[in-house]
């Protein structure tokens, strides 16, 4: 069985796609060992609670990057993690960090990286005028939105599309592709040739 931890600010959408499918068996052979924010307010904290899966916050306010880091990382090995999980986390991860965990943090992103990394990335792909738009789930490195592309989702800008709609067409497949993404890392099922992720064969 392996541990995933979650890291999240906000309200949880993608840690709530994936609790439910761990419980369902869509995640094979993987539990949720422990649930972390550096937000108090965050709603993806109250829906964890509501599962009875274990929870921490470790506010960052106020505390250097690296500082609140190596708290978040004693939180995880405690916890005996083996995939770190970015679900809405709103923080860069220190050098440090990703060292910690190599090949074992995963992010998503609302855009098909490399296009528009950063913040407000379905906004930009609306305003540039795309006719493709998707999510990306990647390894994290010391880069922002810049790590190995794992998986990714497209599907078509509509004429009558808006900023919202297409925000909410992306954030369904957001929920199936980082459970795949998920599955694939935690079972080796693929090689690492440069960037380039190759995926092999996943046999049980």
């Amino acid at each position: 069985m392996k541990n995933l931890g979650i890291l999240l600010s906000g309200r949880g959408s993608n840690f709530e796609a994936i609790a439910k499918n761990v419980a369902a068996g869509k995640i094979c052979d993987a539990r949720i060992s422990i649930v972390i924010s550096n937000r108090t307010d965050a709603g993806g904290v109250a829906k964890a609670r509501e599962l009875a899966l274990e929870t921490l916050v470790l506010p960052s306010k106020g505390k250097a990057r690296e500082e609140h880091d190596r708290e978040v990382v004693a939180a995880l090995q405690n916890h005996k993690v083996d995939l770190v999980c970015l679900a809405g986390y709103m923080r860069l991860l220190s050098p440090w960090f990703v060292k910690q965990f190599p090949h074992r943090i995963l992010n998503i992103h609302p855009s098909l990286l490399p296009a528009f990394p950063g913040l407000e990335a379905q906004e930009q792909a609306f305003a540039y005028g795309v006719k493709v738009a998707g999510c990306t789930v990647h390894f994290v490195d010391e880069e922002l939105d810049h790590g190995p592309i794992i998986v990714q989702k497209a599907i078509s800008v509509l004429d009558n599309d808006d900023e919202k709609t297409l925000a909410a067409r992306i954030l369904e497949q957001e929920h199936i592709a980082y459970s795949e993404a998920i599955n694939l890392v935690l079972h080796g099922a693929y090689d690492l040739i440069g960037r380039k992720l190759v995926v092999k064969s996943m046999q049980k």
